[in-house]
């Protein structure tokens, strides 16, 4: 996603695109026309044939494709606002490749995918309403997902609808100013995008294509919560940074990381996804699964959704970590007989993470707190000689 501020005397150089100004009313679109960088609507519907979100714990997303139209005369004039001292108004490029204009600092978001709310709630962003999930030991009584759902309770976010169940007057009760919504994944509402557009700016994300920390600055850049942004990343930059000192975890030491589902596919994390990428800057090496059990119908970088009988050869690394598990689901990992010989089952070095599935912020923090309060060390026979 794209931000531009622009001026009377600084023309957009995507003036290509289809621009949708909410300063005075809604351009609905229908119809695409590509940037010039080729991107656009199309580029959108390929890259979402070849990733889907993963929403909890066993979610295979839908790709879903979207439609706008060719901009009007006085919808191209939108690009060239003046920018306020404030540095408002914004022309933010989405997912669709259209400019979009965003007239003054948001007061009132709504987020239409569960799975960006936590990121929006990290930069402090003004949410007064979000789609929840289906109420599972992963979320509250409300659906909020677990890792934010106490900062949700506290802002006094509503809890709209559940996923599947879209309710666009409940969005429009909110009176939002802006609206947020996932290009794909279970809780992506992108067939409802012109009809949220007639509401207010809609902005369209893909949170499956991006590492959480640049789908946090994006809508920083959105939001005006830039500060916020680099606040966060620096707080996790700093604790990664003390925490890999202490647990001078040797070099070479493997690790696989999963959210396990006995008997059924279990989705193992790549080491190009955010979970690896998170722990490997504490020292470990993350084991990639082989892509021969590789379930998934289309290409992605975070997780190999692998078949029950490949999980045994997908795990290969001296210590495990279950994703969004708890003693219980530990203990079944650790009694399944048709794993008793993979390496961290056999040395003693499984390791169970609560919330921490759907990576964002909050999810980072509740990792990176097991690492420096509950985390036992492996056992000897794990650590590898440098």
């Amino acid at each position: 996603m794209e931000v531009l501020i622009v001026s009377e005397d600084r023309r957009s150089t995507r003036s290509s695109n289809t621009v949708v100004d909410y300063g005075t009313h809604c351009w609905v679109l229908d119809r695409h026309r590509p940037t010039s960088q080729g991107q656009g609507v199309a580029s959108v519907h390929s890259s979402l044939s070849k990733t889907a979100a993963l929403l909890l714990t066993c979610f295979l997303a839908l790709s879903l494709g979207a439609c706008t139209s060719a901009p009007t005369p006085a919808a191209r004039e939108a690009s060239t606002a003046t920018v306020e001292a404030d540095g408002w108004p914004r022309m933010v490029t989405d997912e669709t490749g259209d400019l979009i204009k965003i007239p003054s600092k948001p007061k009132r978001i709504v987020s239409t995918s569960v799975s960006v709310t936590g990121t929006l709630l990290s930069l402090d962003a003004p949410v007064v309403g979000t789609a929840v999930a289906p109420q599972s030991p992963a979320t509250d009584k409300h659906g909020f997902l677990a890792q934010w759902a106490d900062v949700a309770s506290k802002h006094s976010v509503d809890a709209l609808y559940e996923i599947g169940s879209f309710d666009l007057e409940a969005i429009r009760d909110r009176k939002p100013d802006l609206i947020l919504l996932s290009a794909s994944g279970a809780d992506s509402e992108l067939e409802h995008l012109d009809q949220l557009r007639d509401i207010a700016p809609a902005l369209l994300v893909d949170y499956t294509e991006e590492q959480w920390t640049s789908l946090s600055a994006d809508l920083a850049k959105a939001t005006g919560a830039e500060a916020a942004s680099t606040r966060n990343n620096e707080i996790i930059k700093q604790r990664v940074a003390s925490l890999k000192q202490s647990l001078a975890i040797s070099s070479g030491t493997t690790a696989s990381i999963l959210s396990y589902d006995q008997g059924n596919i279990s989705p193992v994390a790549q080491s190009t996804g955010p979970h690896a990428q998170l722990f490997e800057a504490l020292g470990f090496t993350v084991v990639d699964p082989p892509e021969e059990f590789d379930t998934s119908t289309q290409e992605r970088e975070d997780f190999s959704f692998t078949s029950y009988d490949g999980l045994a050869k997908s795990l290969s690394g001296e210590a495990a970590f279950l994703l969004s598990s708890d003693p219980e689901i530990s203990e079944q990992f650790s009694s399944d007989e048709s794993l008793a010989h993979i390496p961290s089952i056999r040395q003693g070095n499984v390791f169970a993470l609560q919330e921490s599935f759907l990576m964002d912020f909050y999810s980072a923090q509740k990792i990176l707190d097991y690492f420096e309060n509950d985390f036992p060390g492996l056992k000897p026979e794990t650590q590898t000689q440098d």
